[in-house]
């Protein structure tokens, strides 16, 4: 009996492990729901903190987020007739708005109205209520709010939302991961203030993501540099994805100044020139850049390769357009890559490709190849031929889109027969086809857990 007491007590904290394991499996979560009390008042939390990220898109519950609003509000949402608001009950059982945790974005563009708009001018003006009133919603339950996205836009109510949360510091209070997304916009420099007030206010952060082409990413860089801003001990991870860095001249002192600074992940960005790279090789302190993707333009290869006998030790995620010219490099300076993604045109292909993923294959996890302009097929019936018997046994993840040959894929399939992939990616560029040996060698066999099917002659895919 007393075992069982244990067992029993033991309970609710088993289940909150168990159901939080699912927290990005919508469907399940909604079925625990249906199980018991317990079951139901663990799931609730993890439906509502991210609520935005359900791939189903279904905003339903915005809903329940205005039945909320004081009586005005609800009167003036009735006269757009959006909602009948009255519907709702007031006696719920969760308090929803508490469950956010992770972020919140509204994309009011996506809810179904009934009537239509006058104007377009009559459009922003219920848009803008919506969006105001939801932030007026959070704020008032005291959301706990763990990153903020901003996003920039020709919007005009960007800068009222920006000075509600401004007047309203508690709500922000507990971000650790900040998200600027900057485009350029006639309240570029009202936002930019109110932005800069707002980083202003954390003390605690710990991530930033800048995102966008903007004249004013320098600036946000500069934030950092603030005596009135003290990030310098919190502040851990920073990520660059699609920003220009043309104009940006104080990366330098910036890095200098971070001193728990952990990693640097740079995606997709321009103008990675000899002012950028100088200003890395100038830093007296170690350059952690843990990402480095380049794969939209062809890279200048000498700044690819001081970058990488600057940080190739730190280097764990890498693509780019393949060029043989840094296979020395790479060999020589970056022993721990994790994340292996090729871009290969027909004129950068070479056989020294293989050789490369031989010799970095002990620390590889991911690999991913695109060849592209390649309407004879000669380079992926290499690929294939020879990519199998190379392959390392401690490979998670795969992704091929090649024009694939029937005989080539039985061969690379093999040659591989002995590695267990968790998740298999193929794209068939090709016209031959190849599923007869995806259900012969892969499935029936059951070497990977997932897999993903495309063909792009028939646009079919098949998801497993």
């Amino acid at each position: 009996m007393s075992d069982s007491n244990t067992f029993l007590g033991d309970l609710p904290e088993l289940s909150y492990e168990i159901i939080n394991y699912l927290k990005n499996d919508f469907s399940t979560l909604y079925s625990c729901i249906l199980v018991n009390k317990l079951w139901c008042r663990l799931a609730i939390p993890l439906l509502w903190e991210n609520p935005f990220s359900n791939p189903t898109r279904n905003y339903s519950f915005i809903e329940i987020y205005l039945n909320n609003l004081n009586d005005d509000f609800k009167t003036k949402l009735n006269e757009y007739e959006i909602i009948n608001i009255s519907l709702f009950s007031k006696n719920i059982m969760f308090n929803y708005l508490k469950e956010i945790y992770f972020q919140w974005l509204a994309d009011v563009a996506s809810i179904n109205t009934k009537s239509l708009y006058n104007s377009e001018q009559d459009f922003k003006d219920f848009r803008r209520l919506v969006l105001m009133s939801l932030f007026k919603i959070f704020i008032e339950n005291e959301v706990n709010l763990d990153t903020l996205e901003i996003k920039t836009s020709s919007t005009n109510y960007n800068s009222d939302i920006l000075e509600l949360i401004l007047k309203n510091q508690n709500f922000i209070h507990n971000v650790k991961n900040l998200k600027l997304h900057i485009d350029d916009n006639n309240d570029c420099k009202i936002i930019y203030n109110r932005i800069t007030q707002i980083i202003h206010l954390h003390q605690n952060l710990k991530k930033i993501l800048i995102v966008g082409a903007n004249n004013y990413t320098s600036l946000y860089l500069s934030l950092l540099l603030s005596k009135d801003y003290n990030c310098s001990n919190t502040l851990n991870t920073i990520i660059f994805y699609c920003v220009i860095f043309k104009s940006i001249n104080n990366l330098d002192k910036v890095l200098e100044q971070l001193n728990v600074l952990e990693s640097v992940h740079i995606f997709n960005c321009s103008f990675l020139d000899s002012n950028f790279t100088q200003q890395i090789i100038n830093l007296t302190k170690p350059f952690k850049l843990k990402s480095l993707f380049h794969i939209y333009e062809t890279p200048q290869i000498e700044t690819v390769q001081q970058l990488l006998q600057k940080s190739g030790d730190y280097l764990e995620n890498f693509g780019f357009i393949y060029n043989a010219s840094l296979n020395q490099q790479l060999l020589k300076y970056c022993k721990n890559i994790k994340f292996f993604y090729f871009l290969i045109n027909e004129s950068s292909f070479t056989y020294q490709l293989i050789n490369l993923i031989e010799n970095i294959k002990q620390s590889l996890s991911c690999l991913s190849i695109i060849l592209r302009n390649n309407p004879s097929a000669n380079y992926s019936s290499f690929i294939l031929q020879n990519l199998g018997q190379i392959l390392s046994s401690k490979l998670d993840y795969l992704s091929l889109d090649l024009n694939i040959k029937k005989n080539d894929f039985r061969v690379f399939l093999e040659n591989s027969q002995y590695i267990l992939i968790n998740k298999l990616i193929i794209a068939q560029s090709g016209s031959d086809d190849i599923l007869h040996y995806i259900k012969e060698h892969i499935m029936k066999e059951k070497r990977v857990k997932y897999l993903a099917i495309k063909n792009f002659r028939t646009s079919k895919e098949l998801l497993i």
